[in-house]
C-alpha cells in the first residue's frame, strides 16, 4: 500500500513539476514510461483513439479521462523511442542501435520515406560529411496523398518535397522552443515549429509522432503528414481566395487587414461568403458602418498563438484579440469552436500564423445587442421583455443595461399579477444608462426607465441593486450591459417609519423608539439597517411590564439601538458560510448569518426580510436582541428581560437504569442505560423534542447511612457525558418514569445561550 502511495505521488509530481532541461515532449514521453513501468524496462504507454491509428504519449488529462477529442482510446504499450526488445525478455531492455539518418528511417519504420529518399538520390545528400534532422513522414502519411499524382511526380519534384523536410543542424525536442522558424535545406523555404505545454510538437501543423531518434549524422522525428512548401501571409490567403472576400471586406473595415499582413504568430479562424450569406439580408453592409462593432466581430475570430489542430485535444479557452474567450475543442477528426463542429478546412499554414475555415460566423458579446445576450436562465425575463414591448421605448442611438432576473424568480405569485403592475416592476430592470460591475460603488444612484432610482450596495462577496443582487453571468454588448439578478428588484418611496407603520406589526417597536427618542430617525435621510422586533416578540408583556420597560430609558435606548446598524444591509450581501458581524449602533457587534436558505441573528431566525424603504432596509424578527454582557442595573428590569428575550429555551430530563459495583466503602462504579430527553424552543408555540440514548460510566461518591436500608448518593459529574446516537424525533412531551439524577448544566456544546432549564 505505502509503495503503491509513492507511486502516484511520484507520478502526480511528474505530471506537474517535470525535470530541468526537459521539454513539454520529453516529459510526456517520461510520464507514459513511469505509467508502464510495471511492462518492463523502457516501455511507454501510448493512447490510440479507437477507429483510427492516431496514437499519443499519455498526459494526466487524457490517462484519467481514457479518451482524446471525445473519443475512447485504448492503452497500447511499446518500446519508448531508442529502445528495443529482446527475446525472452520483458519490457524493451536493449538500446536501438545508432545508424546514419538513413539507416535511422528503417529503425522507425519510416520505410516509404527512406524508398523515396534513395529513388530522388537525396541520399547521398544526407550520407555526406554533414549534420542533418530529417522530418520523415509515416508510410500512413504518404498513403494519404493521391497515389496517381504520387506516381507522376518526377525524381525532381520528389527530391525538392524531401529537402523541404530536411534541416542542416541537428535538433531534438528540447530545441524545438514555440514559434521557431527553422530555414530548411530547401531553398528559401523555412519549417515553422510549435511546441505547446500539452507535449505535442508540430512542424508546419504537421504532429510529430515519434521524436528524438538520434542519429549518427543527425536525428529523425517521424511525422504524421507531408508537408508543403509556405508562402505568403494571412493576408495574401485572404486576398488570393475569392471565397473568403466578405470577412476580407469586414477585416479591411476594422482596419486589420494590413495587420495580418505583418510578422506574428496568429490563429485566423475564417468564415467563407457561404457563412456570411447565412445572415439577415443587408447585415455585413449596416454593421460596417459601426466600427467599434466591426472590429470586435473581427478580432473575435483572431488568436494571437498559433493553434494547430493536431495539438488540440481536449476543448481549451483562448483570449482572443477582441478580449473575450472561445473555446477550440476537438470531436474525432473534427475541429469545434465553442462547442460546435463548424470547421471546413483546417491548417492553412502561412508565415505568420494558420488559417481555419469556418462555416459560421463568430459573434462576441460586444457586437450582439443586449437584447441578444439573454440566454435561457432567463428566457422568462426576455419572453416578458418582448410581449411588454419594452424595446420600442429604447432608444437606437443610447446605452442601457439590463438586470435579469433568473427563470426561478418568476413564481406562481409573480406570475399572477396584474400585467399593468408587472410591467411597471419590470421596468426596474432597464438601466437608461450602461454601468458595468467595476463602475458600481455603495451609494451610487441608477435611473430606471420608469425615471425611479436605484441605490447600489457593494459588499465583500456581493453587488445589489436595491434588493436584488448580482449573480455570476454579467455581459456587455454593443448597446449596453447585462447583469442577472436573483429576485425582482423591488423600489420604496417609503420611509422606515412609514414602512413600520404601514405592515401593522410593529406598533409596540414604534411605541418604544418614541420613548427612547429614535423616533425621528425612522423618517429623516440616511441609511439604516433594523431588525424589527414584531408585536409578538411582546405578547408576553403586561401592561405594568411595558411600562417598566419604558421606565429606564437609557436601558431601552441600548437594547433597542442594538436592534440598528448604519449602512444598508440587505439578505443577499451576507457572505455565506460565515458569521457576518454587523456594528450596531449601540456599540457592539451583531453576528449575522444566512442559514439554510434564511437569515439568523443572534441565533434568531429571520422570517421576512428586505423590506426596502428610503432610507434603510427592514428585517423583521419575533424576538427582542440582546446585547450580551450588557449590565442592567436593575433587579426588575433584568427579571422582565429575562421573561422577554428568549433565543433558546432548554428543559431536560434523563430517565433509565443502572448496575451498581462497589469499588470500596466510599465509591462505586456505575454503568447505566440512560434516556435522555431535551425539548428544545424557540420560542412559546413551537417545540422540537429529540431522544436518545447513551452509556455512561462514572465513578461516583456514597454517602451511607448504616442504620438504614435505603441508600443515598449524590453524583458528582467528572465530565461531559458523551452522545452516542439520535434515535428518533418526537412530537409530544415523553413519558418518565424516574428521574434518577438531575444536570444543572449545558448538556449540549452547541447551544449558545441558555435562559432557562428544570428537570
Amino acid at each position: 500500500m505505502d509503495k503503491l502511495l509513492v507511486v502516484n505521488l511520484f507520478v502526480l509530481v511528474l505530471c506537474s513539476v517535470g525535470r530541468v532541461n526537459s521539454s513539454a515532449y520529453d516529459k510526456i514521453v517520461t510520464h507514459s514510461r513511469i505509467r508502464a513501468r510495471k511492462e518492463g524496462p523502457n516501455v511507454c504507454a501510448l493512447q490510440q483513439v479507437m477507429g483510427s491509428s492516431k496514437k499519443y504519449f499519455s498526459t494526466c488529462r487524457n490517462w484519467h479521462k481514457g479518451s482524446i477529442c471525445g473519443k475512447k482510446a485504448v492503452v497500447l504499450y511499446e518500446c519508448c523511442p531508442g529502445y528495443m526488445k529482446i527475446e525472452g525478455m520483458k519490457g524493451c531492455p536493449a538500446a536501438a542501435p545508432i545508424d546514419d539518418v538513413y539507416g535511422t528511417l528503417g529503425l522507425v519504420k519510416a520505410t516509404v520515406t527512406q524508398q523515396y529518399i534513395n529513388e530522388s538520390q537525396l541520399r547521398g545528400d544526407i550520407e555526406g560529411p554533414t549534420s542533418v534532422t530529417l522530418f520523415a513522414p509515416s508510410n500512413d502519411a504518404w498513403d494519404l496523398l493521391d497515389p496517381l499524382k504520387l506516381a507522376e511526380n518526377e525524381n525532381q519534384e520528389l527530391y525538392n518535397t524531401l529537402l523541404f523536410h530536411t534541416v542542416n543542424q541537428r535538433l531534438v525536442t528540447k530545441d524545438m522552443k514555440n514559434g521557431l522558424v527553422v530555414p530548411t535545406m530547401s531553398e528559401d523555404h523555412n519549417l515553422y515549429i510549435n511546441h505547446y505545454g500539452n507535449g505535442v510538437v508540430t512542424v508546419n501543423c504537421a504532429r510529430i509522432i515519434y521524436g528524438n531518434q538520434v542519429a549518427t549524422n543527425g536525428a529523425v522525428h517521424v511525422i504524421d503528414r507531408v508537408i508543403r512548401p509556405v508562402s505568403g501571409k494571412i493576408k495574401d490567403i485572404l486576398e488570393e481566395n475569392e471565397n473568403l472576400s466578405s470577412f476580407t471586406t469586414a477585416a479591411s473595415a476594422a482596419d486589420l487587414l494590413d495587420k495580418l499582413g505583418e510578422a506574428g504568430h496568429y490563429t485566423l479562424f475564417v468564415p467563407t461568403d457561404e457563412a456570411f450569406d447565412k445572415l439577415p439580408s443587408g447585415y455585413l453592409e449596416r454593421i460596417i458602418e459601426n466600427n467599434a462593432v466591426i472590429t470586435a466581430l473581427v478580432k473575435y475570430h483572431l488568436l494571437n498563438s498559433v493553434q494547430c489542430a493536431e495539438a488540440i485535444m481536449a476543448g481549451s479557452v483562448y483570449e482572443t484579440e477582441e478580449g473575450s474567450s472561445i473555446e477550440i475543442g476537438c470531436d474525432g477528426d473534427f475541429l469545434t469552436v465553442n462547442g460546435i463542429k463548424m470547421v471546413l478546412k483546417k491548417d492553412i499554414v502561412t508565415s505568420n500564423g494558420v488559417i481555419h475555415l469556418i462555416d459560421q460566423v463568430l459573434f462576441p458579446d460586444s457586437a450582439k445587442e443586449i437584447t441578444e445576450l439573454m440566454g435561457e436562465s432567463q428566457s422568462y425575463f426576455r419572453d416578458y421583455f418582448s410581449e411588454m414591448d419594452f424595446a420600442s421605448a429604447m432608444r437606437p442611438n443610447l446605452e442601457y443595461t439590463l438586470l435579469a432576473p433568473l427563470n426561478g424568480v418568476f413564481t406562481e405569485e409573480v406570475s399572477s399579477i396584474a400585467k399593468s403592475e408587472l410591467k411597471l416592476l419590470l421596468e426596474n430592470h432597464i438601466l437608461k444608462v450602461k454601468v458595468s460591475l467595476s463602475e458600481l460603488y455603495t451609494g451610487q444612484q441608477l435611473e430606471t426607465l420608469s425615471g425611479k432610482f436605484l441605490r447600489a450596495f457593494i459588499y465583500r462577496t456581493a453587488v445589489c441593486l436595491e434588493n436584488a443582487c448580482m449573480v455570476r453571468g454579467s455581459k456587455e454588448g454593443k448597446n449596453g450591459a447585462l447583469h442577472l439578478v436573483g429576485s425582482l428588484v423591488k423600489t420604496s418611496d417609503k420611509t422606515l417609519y412609514k414602512v413600520l407603520k404601514d405592515e401593522g406589526q410593529f406598533k409596540i417597536f414604534l411605541s418604544l423608539m418614541e420613548t427612547a427618542g429614535l423616533y425621528d430617525m425612522l423618517k429623516e435621510e440616511g441609511a439604516y439597517t433594523i431588525f424589527a422586533p414584531t408585536d409578538d416578540a411582546f405578547k408576553e408583556l403586561t401592561s405594568e411590564d411595558l411600562t417598566l420597560l419604558k421606565s429606564d430609558v437609557t436601558a431601552l435606548k441600548n437594547i433597542l439601538l442594538y436592534h440598528i446598524s448604519n449602512g444598508i444591509f440587505i439578505s443577499g450581501g451576507l457572505e455565506r458560510g460565515v458569521t457576518n458581524m454587523l456594528k450596531t449602533m449601540q456599540g457592539l457587534n451583531l453576528p449575522v448569518k444566512f442559514v439554510n436558505n434564511s437569515v439568523n441573528v443572534n441565533s434568531v431566525d429571520v422570517p421576512d426580510t428586505d423590506l426596502m424603504a428610503t432610507n434603510g432596509v427592514v428585517h423583521v424578527v419575533k424576538n427582542v436582541l440582546y446585547p450580551p454582557g450588557l449590565p442592567v442595573g436593575r433587579e426588575d428590569l433584568w427579571v422582565l428581560l429575562q421573561k422577554l428575550i428568549k433565543y433558546i429555551k432548554i428543559k431536560s430530563r434523563l430517565s433509565g437504569s443502572c448496575m451498581l459495583t462497589v469499588i470500596n466503602n466510599n465509591k462505586i462504579k456505575a454503568f447505566c442505560h440512560i434516556v435522555y430527553i431535551i425539548t428544545l424552543s424557540t420560542d412559546s408555540e413551537k417545540r422540537l423534542k429529540i431522544e436518545f440514548f447513551m452509556l455512561l460510566t462514572k465513578e461516583i461518591s456514597l454517602c451511607i447511612d448504616v442504620k438504614s436500608t435505603e441508600v443515598k448518593y449524590k453524583e458528582v459529574v467528572k465530565a461531559e457525558p458523551s452522545l452516542t446516537k439520535i434515535t428518533r424525533y418526537v412530537e409530544k412531551d415523553p413519558t418518565i418514569s424516574k428521574v434518577v439524577r438531575v444536570i444543572d448544566r449545558q448538556p449540549i456544546n452547541k447551544v449558545t445561550r441558555v435562559i432557562s432549564g428544570e428537570l
